[in-house]
């Protein structure tokens, strides 16, 4: 399948929701591409960097990342959290999501972000070079349970961070709501 990937405009918030709520349902979609537009009013959640993948010109997934700072830190440390992630499901399992993520780690690679957080399934991230966070000791900015540990992943985009640095992440505003850290 071709597809490219490139920076989002404001004229593609329609084609965003659109993709969110196809990708998430109706309800959960809604509460998420909400979330969505809030994180992109936010001001605490700049820099954020929001990414569409297109085929035939028509957005078929979309990729959010916002800032992020760690708490409690030695120094400070430039990072974001990736959410959502959001592909059209005719065109999942055709390596879009992994156009989006390899794309934006890229981007905030070259500009000079240090660490990158998700709270995703832990069987598809680490494909992407994600690493349990908590035994990096990073603490999420709201405790997730034990079982769902796994979920909450680090990735280092600038060397000798991780071993080096800890905290809790805090999250932008409008993210800062625990029913946003569950998997």
């Amino acid at each position: 399948m071709n597809s490219q990937v490139r920076k989002a405009f404001e004229s593609d918030k329609q084609a965003i929701s659109d993709v969110v709520i196809a990708a998430f349902g109706d309800m959960q979609g809604q509460e998420i591409a909400d979330l969505i537009t809030d994180l992109m009013a936010d001001p605490s959640a700049q820099p954020s960097l929001s990414l569409v993948a297109t085929s035939n010109e028509n957005v078929v997934g979309h990729i959010l990342f916002t800032n992020a700072q760690i708490k409690h830190s030695q120094r400070m440390v430039s990072s974001a959290i990736l959410a959502p992630l959001s592909v059209h499901p005719e065109y999942q399992s055709q390596g879009i999501g992994g156009q989006l993520i390899k794309e934006g780690l890229k981007q905030l690679k070259a500009g000079d972000v240090e660490l990158v957080f998700v709270v995703g399934h832990p069987g598809y991230y680490p494909k992407y070079g994600f690493s349990p966070a908590g035994i990096s000791q990073f603490e999420a900015p709201y405790p997730i349970p034990a079982e769902n540990a796994g979920a909450w992943m680090v990735q280092e985009l600038q060397p000798g961070i991780i071993g080096h640095v800890r905290g809790q992440v805090v999250c932008a505003d409008a993210l800062n709501d625990p029913k946003h850290w569950q998997e």
